[in-house]
């Protein structure tokens, strides 16, 4: 069986062989990232594609959904929390840190009169998010608090979403009616 140490010994060289790389070609270390989300008809299910995965959202069955997948913030907090759990693997390996398991939970407030009338300060979006790092490890309480500031320091995600940015968007419009015209 194998363990999560075994597993750092492994994310460490494969970690040191990646910045290697990335130091002698730095061109290579940007990557284009793209999702694709199409919402599904009669269900309104939305199926995020991202390479050649696929993950279903939706809602609750109190908001017109079947309940199939989770809604769009819990997958965010998910997504915060693998990328807390994935960081903290990384800068584990890198530092030596022997860890016997690990396990994040994130939590958050959505509330959903946010933004209606009397409720104008509340915000729209997830809020009050926190998150706690379970880690059972021999190591001393300093040597996991290093642990900690470094994956704070360098946790995509995290920082994203301490850190916004802006982000720009644009409408591609077509009008079903008018291409059968054209047709």
């Amino acid at each position: 069986m194998s363990t999560l140490k075994e597993y750092l010994v492994q994310k460490r060289e494969a970690g040191l062989k990646l910045q290697e790389h990335y130091e002698k070609h730095p061109e290579s270390a940007v990557e284009p990232i793209k999702a694709r989300v199409k919402a599904k008809g009669r269900s309104g299910v939305r199926e995020i594609r991202i390479r050649d995965f696929q993950i279903i959202s939706d809602s609750p069955e109190n908001f017109a959904g079947y309940s199939l997948g989770p809604t769009s913030p819990e997958i965010q907090l998910g997504v915060l929390g693998s990328c807390l759990t994935h960081i903290t693997l990384i800068q584990a390996s890198l530092l030596q840190i022997s860890i016997d398991s690990l396990e994040v939970e994130i939590t958050g407030i959505q509330n959903h009169l946010a933004g209606k009338e009397g409720f104008e300060d509340v915000p729209i979006y997830p809020h009050n998010i926190r998150y706690k790092l379970f880690i059972q490890s021999e190591e001393s309480p300093e040597t996991i608090a290093k642990l900690h500031e470094e994956v704070e320091k360098v946790c995509p995600i995290l920082n994203l979403l301490k850190n916004p940015q802006q982000i720009e968007g644009e409408v591609i419009h077509t009008n079903q009616s008018s291409e059968k015209i054209r047709a």
